[in-house]
């Protein structure tokens, strides 16, 4: 049996939670997915899957092993591209996840970019607002908001600035703009999946809660930030959520005075001895656009 042909397939049968699913991505039948499972299994003499009629689960063991076993490819393509290329040119695919907003407002307009510099790089980029367990569904990367909590993994800051409160310049002609955190009570804020209580620093330089109301709750960032630039109502997020809105000035920043920091942007990864280039340069891209936009 061919051992990284093996380790390629099962690593593809848990990003897709199928056999069916894993042999069209490799252009294989799914009886010869299951056979080389199976054979697989048969060596390490160790079952790797749960397999039912409804979904497909790794053991504590095959878990374990997926872990290493990304780990082994990504260093094994690295090093198959630095001899195959001579210059060390990066190539390979990465597999990531990101805010649907990153994604769309941070990423996108620069793939053309990223692409130019390297094209020997392709991308398989998954949208997802809520956290995921890179490991177990086999990300390469992800980029998130928040603080992360998983310390399995290695975090890189990508940029960090305040918790902006905005209003569309037609809604706030309409509706006057409040000039303290309290005055919201009598404005229409639109709720985000954080839910309705947004938090200020008081000029004292204590926290300060409000807990807003309005006519609409959003659990999409991205579909947030457009009603806001519609005029439908107040939001509140991270800046570099609204920064080119800000920049246009399509919305503005109200409430400035009580402005705290907001959630960190961070790109996470599994911990690796050496880095693959592919995942380097593209990690080091992200810090660019990020800090530059």
């Amino acid at each position: 049996m061919d051992k990284f042909t093996a380790l390629r397939v099962f690593t593809r049968v848990v990003a897709h939670g199928s056999f069916t699913a894993a042999a069209a991505r490799l252009g294989q039948s799914p009886s010869a997915v299951t056979k080389t499972i199976s054979r697989l299994e048969d060596e390490l003499g160790a079952q790797l899957f749960n397999r039912s009629t409804r979904r497909l689960r790794t053991t504590d063991f095959g878990q374990e092993f997926h872990e290493r076993c990304v780990r082994i490819l990504a260093e094994l393509e690295d090093a198959e591209a630095a001899i195959k290329q001579g210059s060390g040119v990066p190539r390979g695919s990465i597999r990531a996840v990101l805010p649907l907003s990153f994604g769309r407002v941070t990423l996108a307009p620069e793939l053309p970019r990223f692409f130019e510099r390297y094209p020997e790089i392709s991308l398989e980029l998954h949208f997802n607002d809520s956290a995921v367990d890179l490991i177990a569904e086999g990300f390469e990367l992800a980029v998130r908001t928040g603080h992360p909590t998983d310390s399995r993994l290695t975090v890189r800051l990508l940029t960090r600035g305040p918790q902006v409160t905005v209003a569309a310049p037609a809604y706030l002609k309409r509706h006057g703009e409040p000039k303290t955190p309290q005055d919201l009570l009598q404005h229409n804020c639109l709720i985000s999946r954080f839910g309705p209580e947004w938090s200020f620093k008081g000029r004292d330089g204590k926290p300060v809660v409000v807990r807003v109301r309005g006519n609409a709750t959003i659990n999409s960032g991205d579909v947030l930030r457009e009603a806001v630039v519609a005029g439908t109502g107040i939001a509140q997020g991270t800046w570099w959520l609204y920064r080119k809105d800000l920049a246009r000035r399509d919305v503005r920043a109200i409430l400035k005075d009580y402005e705290r920091e907001g959630a960190p942007v961070s790109v996470l990864y599994p911990p690796q001895r050496h880095l693959p280039a592919k995942l380097r340069v593209f990690i080091d891209f992200l810090a660019q656009i990020t800090r530059n936009a």
